[in-house]
């Protein structure tokens, strides 16, 4: 008999049938990237079964249990089937499902994942509470950054914020709208640590004799308050208020945009968000110059109109190198071509209040205009000078002309470049394809095909890929497969966050 066709015991049934109603809008949208999880990495497709419905049907090997849903790329009403019976999965029985299923896969427990997923989906509901009472803000790029309810689309939690109650993180959240000024510290001056340019730190505020200025988190401090109590104690450290301004935090939650000052600040916040507690740590840190400046001359070397925002330097405390550092991104003013407005492409890929993705009346042409903006630049980074970007949709910002077209991109983030031959070319290349075909052009492009029935987003992908004179890009074409992160196996076996382990998708560009 198939294995599938056991039915769980009865018990089961009724358990799922007296499962608790949940908060319906909370429960879709996180449960929609654990699904995106589950079925990528883990489950069976079943595309001719009978019982599909208009859903899609998916075996789980570890169990032998059926599970179908609704949707492709935001799956949606899963259901199980139980004594052949099909029952709806509220979200606290998909989270224990796919908890047995991975035990069972793998022959490891976790307690501390399913705890994560369902803190995830309880910042959802906190978050939705709060946009509903917001006012959204009248910059559509600060909309596009604040607007990822969902977030990463293929990770079991990706609104975690470490299990702390609402009051503690809310006001720091950018899906939150949050806005909020710098706390203003005093480090001693021969305890600090810095490289780089960090002279815009200087700029805003004033540290009195002996004292440099570092600006900080406010919610960083919170966390790290008391190891810093002792520095605070015997005057390595002085508070000295807040800045004058207000500052909003960009999808990234630690890195900070200060729009008077046209200045991006990335810190260092002890909370884990998707596979990493979000430190700025000493290795990366210390490696931080030599991989902007490859990166800065790559950029250089193509002569635009695509831009790199440098991270400049950082600057931090001797005696809390890692909990009290800040780095010093470039602002947008002096690389954005003019008459032009940014976009985080995270944002077009989730939708937004007055997305040019969901408005555009010529899909095909808007989606070339954005890929002759995006790949370009990545392409000729690795192909010339050796360097991966890390170019996913939530470290690219597309800039717009008036109509809503494509025209630049600009990239951020050092810290997740590698070069080569620190990595290989294979390792690199998997990487790239990963960070801008599967993570990036998948998204959009699905995003894109769903606001606009019809539209084949896949040739255009390989006209723009046939330009360029990379063995790699022209191999990727006929490749039966591409690279698919494997987010909740890594955190359910306690891989290290910055582990990549990949499963085969189908690649549409073979096809296309």
């Amino acid at each position: 008999m198939d294995r599938a066709d056991l039915s769980p015991p009865s018990a089961e049934a009724a358990a799922l049938a007296a499962a608790p109603a949940e908060d319906g809008a909370a429960d879709a949208y996180a449960a929609a990237p654990l699904l995106n999880c589950l079925l990528r990495e883990v489950a069976e497709p079943l595309p001719e079964h009978p019982e599909g419905h208009g859903r899609f049907v998916y075996r789980l090997p570890g169990t032998g249990r059926l599970l179908r849903v609704r949707g492709t790329r935001r799956p949606a009403d899963p259901e199980v089937n139980a004594d052949g019976t099909w029952h709806p999965l509220g979200h606290r029985a998909l989270v224990e499902l796919t908890a047995e299923e991975l035990c069972r896969r793998t022959g490891l427990s976790n307690d501390e994942l399913p705890t994560e997923i369902i803190d995830s989906r309880d910042v959802v509901a906190a978050l939705l509470a709060a946009r509903a009472r917001a006012v959204p803000p009248a910059d559509p790029y600060r909309r596009s950054e604040q607007s990822l309810v969902t977030g990463h689309p293929h990770h079991p939690a990706p609104k975690a914020r470490g299990g702390a109650p609402a009051a503690r993180w809310l006001p720091y959240a950018p899906e939150a709208y949050a806005r909020f000024p710098l706390v203003l510290l005093g480090v001693r001056e021969d305890t600090v640590v810095e490289e780089g340019d960090t002279s815009a730190l200087d700029a805003l505020g004033t540290a009195p004799p002996g004292y440099r200025l570092l600006p900080a988190h406010p919610w960083q401090l919170d966390l790290t308050g008391a190891r810093l109590a002792p520095a605070l104690a015997d005057g390595r450290l002085i508070r000295l208020g807040t800045t004058a301004f207000d500052t909003w935090p960009t999808a990234a939650v630690r890195t900070l945009y200060a729009p008077e000052r046209d200045l991006f600040l990335k810190f260092s916040l002890d909370v884990r968000i998707t596979n990493d507690i979000r430190r700025l740590w000493r290795h990366d840190l210390l490696r931080l110059r030599r991989t902007d400046e490859a990166v800065a001359k790559a950029f250089e070397a193509g002569g635009g109109p695509a831009a790199w925002l440098s991270d400049r330097g950082y600057r931090t405390a001797g005696f809390a190198f890692e909990e009290l550092a800040v780095l010093v991104r470039d602002g947008l003013r002096g690389h954005l071509r003019p008459g032009t407005t940014p976009l985080l492409a995270a944002g077009l890929a989730e939708g937004f209040d007055g997305s040019p993705l969901a408005a555009t009346t010529d899909p095909a042409a808007w989606w070339e205009a954005y890929l002759a903006a995006v790949v370009p630049p990545v392409l000729a980074a690795f192909a010339d000078h050796g360097v991966v970007l890390e170019a996913h949709v939530q470290n690219t910002l597309v800039a717009v002309g008036p109509d809503g077209t494509p025209e630049q991109a600009l990239f951020r983030d050092a810290e997740g470049v590698k070069l080569l031959p620190e990595v290989d070319r294979a390792a690199g290349w998997e990487r790239l394809v990963y960070c801008l075909v599967v993570n990036h052009l998948l998204e959009i492009a699905a995003a894109l095909a769903e606001r606009h029935p019809g539209l084949d987003p896949w040739p255009a992908v390989r006209r723009e890929l046939v330009r360029h004179d990379l063995p790699e890009a022209h191999a990727l074409l006929t490749a039966p497969t591409l690279p698919g992160k494997t987010n909740l196996l890594l955190r359910w076996t306690g891989a290290d966050g910055a582990d990549a382990r990949y499963v085969p998708l189908p690649n549409p560009l073979a096809g296309a």
